[in-house]
């Protein structure tokens, strides 16, 4: 197995890394991460992954990890970009039909990449739903209730969300900030370029697996069945990883480090595209 490797994709003012995990299969996945994680976090996973013969290129999004410049005042761009940057890194790797695979954050620009149209030949969501306020009970949900204004406005203020501060997100464009908190507040994903996305999920035809995770308090299993329920022009196969399973207690993040069982069912998965 070849080491792995950084390479460089510019895209305007920006540059975008990716991360690739090369197997020799001839096999390709694109891994897009959660808000605000660098794409080296998931190097444990993507080996599992390789092991089983599986090219993996994990693509650090926008201002986040190696990809430059981190987010700005002058930081224009929000879920429209970030989604046009999947179809970008697609045509840079020159991979046909490669499997999607979206964490968080990562998942809603692989799926609306998809519903635009764009390539892929399946879509494995992990831990990625659509946080809408009115699913997280008590204390919890009335917080994200009272945060997420605060988030938009000082995002709106400062011209960036420091979240690389707050502990929440890393730091982001303000204009990424905005999109989440659309979806945080009404269940669905705003509009891009005047297009209705969310409803352009129906025609999505390519099969999707998805999996919620034990102990995730972010993106509970609820929010994921919010999610792949948009898709009814496909078939799901619905999972939840349970530490029981991975051999480990897990939250929204922790799974990477006890993936091997759920690496195990994405190979499974990708092997009937």
């Amino acid at each position: 197995m070849s080491p792995v490797e950084t390479r460089y994709l510019p895209r305007g003012d920006d540059r975008l890394a990716l991360r690739v995990h090369p197997a020799g299969g001839g096999r390709t996945a694109l891994l897009l991460p959660a808000m605000g994680v660098p794409a080296a976090y998931y190097d444990a996973f993507a080996a599992r992954l390789t092991d089983g013969g599986l090219d993996v290129v994990v693509a650090d999004l926008r201002g986040t990890g190696a990809s430059t410049p981190q987010p700005t005042r002058t930081s224009r761009y929000g879920y429209a970009e970030l989604v046009d940057d999947v179809a970008a890194v697609l045509a840079a790797l020159r991979a046909e039909a490669p499997l999607l695979i979206g964490h968080s954050l990562g998942g809603h620009a692989a799926a609306l990449h998809l519903a635009l149209g764009g390539s892929g030949a399946g879509l494995a969501l992990i831990a990625s739903g659509t946080p809408w306020n009115r699913f997280y009970p008590g204390r919890y949900g009335v917080g994200l209730r009272a945060v997420t204004p605060v988030i938009t406005t000082l995002s709106a203020g400062l011209g960036y969300w420091p979240g690389h501060r707050l502990w929440f997100g890393g730091r982001q464009a303000t204009g990424v900030m905005r999109d989440w908190a659309y979806v945080v507040r009404t269940g669905d994903f705003p509009p891009l370029c005047g297009v209705d996305v969310d409803a352009r999920l129906a025609d999505v035809k390519v099969p999707v697996y998805a999996a919620s995770v034990e102990g995730d308090r972010l993106t509970p299993a609820v929010t994921l069945d919010h999610f792949v329920a948009k898709f009814t022009g496909t078939g799901v196969e619905r999972h939840h990883y349970t530490a029981a399973e991975s051999g480990a207690a897990m939250n929204h993040f922790r799974w990477t480090r006890a993936a091997t069982p759920l690496a195990t069912r994405i190979l499974d998965f990708e092997r009937t595209l």
